[in-house]
């Protein structure tokens, strides 16, 4: 597998089962106007692009390589409430009643996902249910304490617990001694749902530009944003370029981390060996800090996700490490070939709660979804565009969300993130 920071990515389960095509998006040509300038074709930026043009901007959007070129169009393609932390960080930074805010718009994150598939008819195989597993007794206490905050404190009622026979109805394997279902939770194809968002913005009269790397934001009651081919000057910015960003804004530098995230794909299983996987089509996660999850895709593959790396290379073992995982969970599937291996950036906050902001009087970003973007970043994108449209008391409470640089400088920044990682890796094994 190649390195997941290396330009030339793989080919992926998800390029090669592309079902939408975008009109031409050619890279940037000369001096163009817009009312808004969006960086970055993922589902933020595509959700932002979107939204405003339907309140009636006129929208340019630049991606520096393909639409879905970033984690959006290579991810594990869950959606479900929450956010990458626990939901007890934000309470401690921003008290419970905004805390509740922000769980709420979490929910109507993922209920706006499947309003934007359905409108759109974006065909991205778009299914429900997600399983929370344990792998060891402590999990199951955290999972049941968690379940029963959430009841008492948010009204959040939508999570059963399942073990022995009722957990194997929906995961047939004899790792977990229990699991949170979740109904509000699913699954869906990621590049698909990102492609349908882009050419649903297309069709709002939205200008897509690929190819178009953003050298530099001039900044001023008026911005210009310069590529390589041209420029487009704007009274807005919307930054969504979230892992691969690079040093673009540097008031964001040290602010999120990259981490790279390894997924295979195996060849289409038999009826009988999904019925011996993911009998009820349920994405799973399992509880580990380092943790693994993975699904079924519509044409029957089992689509693993997991590993992780902060300093661009490769993990050593990992094309092994993950084929044992898989066995060991599911012994029905020794000898099931993996046609697809493939990698990707995520961003990552110091507290893994997502930082959205504005720099400025026209400069708006979100990004550092830490893992839990699929569904989240479709709500940033459109409480961007109500920010912009001056309804910005929903972007606001999450934009108060404090966030801490990561310690160590250029220098020593990744190397101490990889030394804590180790450390919870050791704490997974306990």
């Amino acid at each position: 597998m190649a390195a997941a920071t290396t330009l030339d990515i793989p080919a992926s389960y998800y390029r090669d089962t592309v079902a939408v095509v975008l009109e031409a998006c050619p890279p940037l040509e000369g001096d163009q106007r817009a009312d808004v300038c969006v960086i970055g074709g993922g589902v933020t930026g595509c959700s932002a692009a979107l939204h405003l043009a339907e309140r009636g901007y006129s929208v340019h959007l630049l991606e520096a390589r393909e639409v879905g070129f970033g984690a959006s169009g290579r991810s594990g393609g869950q959606i479900l409430p929450g956010l990458g932390t626990d939901i007890a960080t934000v309470e401690h930074a921003l008290g419970r009643e905004r805390a509740r805010a922000i769980w709420d718009m979490s929910r109507e994150a993922v209920r706006l996902t499947a309003g934007l598939v359905e409108r759109h008819a974006i065909p991205c195989d778009l299914a429900w249910g997600f399983l929370h597993a344990a792998v060891k007794p402590r999990h199951v206490r955290e999972l049941q304490a968690f379940q029963e905050r959430m009841a008492r404190d948010y009204d959040y009622t939508d999570m059963a617990w399942l073990e022995g026979p009722a957990l194997r109805e929906r995961v047939v394997t004899d790792a977990y001694p229990g699991a949170l279902y979740e109904g509000e939770g699913g699954h869906l194809h990621p590049l698909n749902y990102t492609l349908g968002l882009a050419r649903a913005a297309q069709r709002a009269g939205v200008t897509i530009h690929e190819n178009s790397r953003v050298l530099s934001i001039q900044r001023g009651q008026k911005a210009k944003i310069e590529t390589d081919g041209g420029s487009v000057t704007a009274d807005f910015v919307v930054v969504a370029g979230n892992a691969y960003l690079g040093g673009l804004v540097p008031e964001l530098e040290g602010r999120m981390m990259r981490a790279a995230n390894y997924m295979v794909a195996t060849s289409p299983l038999s009826e009988a060996q999904v019925a011996s996987v993911l009998p009820r089509n349920d994405a799973l996660a399992d509880a580990n800090f380092v943790l693994d999850y993975y699904r079924l895709s519509a044409d029957r593959r089992l689509i693993y996700g997991g590993e992780v790396s902060y300093d661009g290379r490769e993990p050593r073992g990992l094309r092994q490490r993950m084929d044992t995982k898989i066995a060991r969970l599911f012994p029905v599937l020794e000898g099931v070939p993996i046609d697809y291996r493939w990698g990707g950036d995520v961003a990552i906050t110091l507290n893994r709660a997502p930082d959205f902001g504005r720099i400025g009087h026209n400069l708006y970003y979100a990004q550092g979804y830490s893992g839990h973007g699929m569904a989240l970043a479709g709500l940033a994108g459109q409480l961007m565009s109500d920010a912009i449209a001056d309804q910005s008391e929903r972007f606001d409470l999450f934009a108060a969300m404090p966030h801490r640089r990561f310690p160590g400088g250029n220098r020593l920044r990744t190397p101490l993130l990889v030394l804590a990682t180790t450390f919870y890796k050791l704490r997974d094994r306990l």
